[in-house]
């Protein structure tokens, strides 16, 4: 008998439409596994979030911070409200906990145009936009999370921290990336997006960057300014394949590519580092509809779909990678049907209607 893989799953489905979208997810998740068989998923639900901290004083316990690194890979819904702030003002975040913990360097933003879903530019080569923002999301400016000095009332520093380790794995995971989306017709292509004319920190992120792609002769590797690239991510978003950046830069700019393709709603993420995943839509907990069964999963259902793409890839499972490629398509017919179009996307169909649709294209 064929040996059937098991992972078990970290589950935080935190804040606000955390609860709401995870469970679409899920739900999709395992309906992928029953399609493809050959891998089982056993969930580990655990608290965490903004009201956990606001309830508890304690946003993520030790014990399930521990956990969720045992586990093979992490699963996130929303995390975060609004009027939930620490002492210094700033928000409980448990992701970034996580991120700097058990060191996710690579913070994977795709960018992708669907059938049926509303673009923001009228030019008929948007149909073609599919590029994938690699934001680090260790260091850079956030390196001063927690750190910044605020002198007197009168000044205040944060520090970008950039390190050669850091930047190594990151540029070499971004060609290893490019050479993957090769083999399914991209271009190949890496851009190290910085403002190396401005700054040291990041001349020395662009001097890495070409020592790293002379090592993937095969890839293709040119540089673009920050704000050129916030540019031509307006004018001509086909013409990019793999991005990479620092993290205050891919925190801006994935946002913005986002609203290329519909918006936070399709905006999957993946947070990867040597040997931890984590993968949670980008958006947020979007409070202001919680419990009101609209809020748009597809985001949620996408990064699910990413988790198994990485689980195939990271064990050689080829029935994780035939679910994710399922999950897919199932959401790209969702879309491509007219009838399933989500409420942030112009159309009327809510969270159940949304999921539904996306189970019956995988039934």
């Amino acid at each position: 008998m064929q040996r059937e893989d098991e992972f078990h799953i970290a589950v935080l489905a935190g804040d606000g439409i955390g609860e709401e979208i995870m469970a679409a997810g899920i739900a999709v998740l395992e309906a992928a596994r029953s399609r493809t068989g050959g891998f089982s998923l056993a969930f580990d639900h655990l608290p965490g979030g903004a009201g956990l901290y606001r309830d508890t004083g304690e946003a993520l316990s030790a014990q399930n911070y521990r956990r969720a690194g045992e586990a093979d890979a992490i699963l996130f819904g929303a995390m975060g409200l609004p009027d939930v702030r620490y002492a210094d003002g700033t928000e409980p975040a448990p992701q970034l906990d996580l991120r700097f913990g058990y060191e996710l360097y690579a913070g994977v933003r795709p960018v992708r145009a669907y059938p049926g879903a509303p673009l923001a530019l009228a030019d008929a080569r948007a149909a073609d936009i599919d590029l994938v923002i690699i934001r680090e999301s260790t260091e850079g400016l956030f390196a001063s999370r927690g750190k910044g000095i605020v002198e007197d009332d009168a000044l205040a520093r944060d520090t970008m921290v950039i390190t050669r380790s850091v930047c190594e794995r990151l540029f070499d995971f971004a060609f290893d990336l490019a050479r993957r989306r090769r083999q399914r017709g991209r271009p190949g292509r890496v851009t190290c997006v910085d403002k190396s004319n401005v700054f040291a920190s990041m001349a020395f992120f662009r001097k890495i960057f070409d020592e790293r792609a002379a090592r993937f002769p095969d890839i293709a590797a040119d540089h673009h300014y920050v704000d050129a690239t916030a540019l031509d991510l307006v004018r001509k978003p086909w013409e990019f394949d793999v991005l990479v950046m620092e993290n205050m830069y891919g925190d801006i700019l994935s946002d913005l590519a986002a609203a290329l393709v519909g918006g936070m709603g399709m905006a999957a993420s993946a947070d990867i580092g040597d040997a931890h995943g984590l993968f949670q839509p980008a958006h947020g907990s979007a409070p202001d509809i919680a419990g009101k069964g609209v809020a748009n999963p597809l985001a949620m259902i996408l990064s699910a779909a990413m988790m198994l793409e990485w689980l195939g890839h990271r064990h050689d499972a080829r029935a994780c990678r035939d679910a994710a490629v399922a999950i897919e398509d199932a959401v790209a017919g969702a879309l491509a049907g007219g009838g399933a179009l989500p409420r942030d996307l112009g159309g009327s169909a809510d969270t159940a209607a949304v999921t539904r649709a996306v189970l019956d294209r995988l039934a």
